[in-house]
């Protein structure tokens, strides 16, 4: 299914409200160029073949990580080359390649920034902006991102606004109901304070708690500086 990309609107103004977009089809990529659109999910399942083999990958390599630049027509054999079981992994390296082909056909990109990798402990423990333009992101396996509303967030709770306490303790939030979180499977595409127009409106998120003896399958997909 082809993404047609649209011209970044000049924003002039600090954005004021923004909000999110969800489909159970990609083409809800298109949305993050809609200026009151912090974060665009597309809905899905991983399918049984993938989970068959991520399961039995992360029982052998809970400390995989591979950092790669990518183009859509090379990362299938790059993944396949930087890890020798990705021979068996035909599914997994293809559903990769898409989600490349997807992302720098929407943003115009001949190449992009990727990362795969097992994590066993939360990466970004606590509520956060990133400070780019905007991250694609996909969890496999285990306890997807966690991110906020933008109308239910006290931005001046983030960083060394939360005063030392907790984000659950620190105002940042109000109720624990209102934290989302991303299903096993889905794709998002997090707008962050770098998109034009956007500072101050970028995605609140953090990396989940992880249960103890669980491992997580992250890709992840950035431009390149």
């Amino acid at each position: 299914m082809s993404l047609v990309a649209h011209n970044n609107p000049e924003t002039p103004e600090k954005l004021k409200y923004s909000r999110s977009a969800i489909s159970d089809h990609p083409s809800v990529f298109t949305d993050v160029y809609e200026e009151e659109i912090n974060i665009a999910i597309w809905k899905r399942d991983v399918t049984a073949d993938i989970e068959k083999f991520v399961d039995k990958f992360l029982q052998s390599h809970g400390d995989y990580q591979a950092s790669l630049v990518v183009k859509p027509d090379t990362v299938f054999n790059q993944l396949i080359e930087s890890e020798s079981e990705f021979i068996n992994a035909q599914a997994l390296c293809k559903d990769i390649a898409e989600l490349v082909e997807m992302f720098c056909i929407l943003f115009d990109l001949e190449q992009a920034g990727l990362r795969l990798t097992v994590l066993d402990h939360a990466m970004c423990p606590r509520f956060h902006v990133d400070k780019l333009p905007c991250r694609l992101v996909c969890t496999y396996h285990g306890e997807p991102t966690e991110w906020l509303p933008h109308n239910l967030v006290d931005r001046d709770k983030l960083g060394r606004g939360n005063n030392g306490l907790a984000d659950e303790e620190s105002g940042l939030f109000q109720s624990i109901k209102d934290i989302k979180q991303l299903q096993v499977g889905d794709v998002a595409i997090l707008k962050g304070e770098l998109w034009e127009g956007n500072a101050g409106a970028g995605l609140v998120h953090r990396s989940p708690q992880m249960p103890t003896g669980r491992s997580r399958l992250l890709l992840t997909l950035d431009f390149l500086s």
